[in-house]
């Protein structure tokens, strides 16, 4: 009797979620778009579910196999195994250890040992206040492609194509100026003077962005332009722009936006 409650409190202690106190709750994002799920950071890691993870990652099929208490996903080039009770992970041969368990039938894995082992990328960002993964593969690093999305949607939603583009021109433009930050988020959630990008005030940068504006953001990543060199941009119909029209020379109007060098 005392052998079974031993073995009952083993697996209680192996199923059960990290200790409330110690953990909260996250966002988590892959290749620009919000993971499914509940996730966790505990003690500076993150935790996420399995499934929801790999799904993302796409071409990915999960089972539970009972005969080896483990967790296997298979795609067409990895298969990876986790064991809650051992902490093993195994992906191609090579095995790792980590922090795994299992709550309410799902499975909860560490993030970027995961993703790192699956060849992704995943990186804590201070903006998000979560974490960012580029999928194994992916064509666009997260962080660029989330962030330049939703200041596209927020400055022009409703323009034409070529307006989306223009606007996020400005954005790319900036990081590689030395006047501004060199990173896109930096540059969005640039304060120095004055807020830069007037959605990051008014919280419509952090609504999800069009499926047009995420098609323009790749579309800048990808090198297309539409604004040529141009660092600023405003709207007549909404501003004054009167910094603009005294320091900047005007280059080009796209749709409701003036563009300026």
């Amino acid at each position: 009797m005392r052998r079974i409650l031993i073995c009952v409190c083993f697996w209680l202690l192996i199923l059960r979620p990290p200790a409330e106190a110690a953990v909260r709750t996250v966002p988590v994002q892959v290749d620009g778009f919000a993971l499914d799920g509940e996730c966790y950071l505990e003690d500076g890691v993150t935790y996420v579910p399995l499934r929801a993870l790999l799904n993302a990652f796409g071409d990915w099929e999960l089972r539970w196999d009972r005969s080896i208490q483990s967790a296997v996903g298979a795609s067409p080039d990895h298969v990876l195994r986790i064991s809650p009770a051992s902490g093993r992970i195994e992906t191609d041969g090579r095995v790792f250890y980590g922090k795994a368990w299992i709550q309410d039938g799902t499975t909860y894995v560490p993030l970027r040992a995961v993703t790192e082992a699956l060849g992704g990328r995943a990186v804590w960002d201070l903006y998000l206040q979560g974490a960012a993964v580029t999928s194994p593969g992916g064509a666009y690093d997260a962080v660029e492609l989330y962030w330049l999305s939703r200041v596209i949607s927020a400055e022009s939603r409703g323009e034409p194509m070529e307006g989306q583009i223009a606007v996020g021109n400005v954005v790319r433009n900036r990081v590689e100026s030395r006047e501004f930050p060199d990173t896109i988020p930096g540059v969005i959630f640039d304060r120095r003077g004055a807020v830069q990008f007037e959605p990051v005030e008014n919280r419509t940068l952090f609504l999800p962005p069009a499926e047009s504006s995420i098609e323009a953001a790749r579309r800048v990543l990808d090198g297309e332009s539409a604004a040529g060199d141009c660092l600023y941009f405003y709207a007549p119909a909404l501003s004054r722009g009167v910094w603009i029209n005294a320091h900047c020379s005007y280059a080009l109007t796209i749709g409701g936006h003036r563009f300026y060098r």
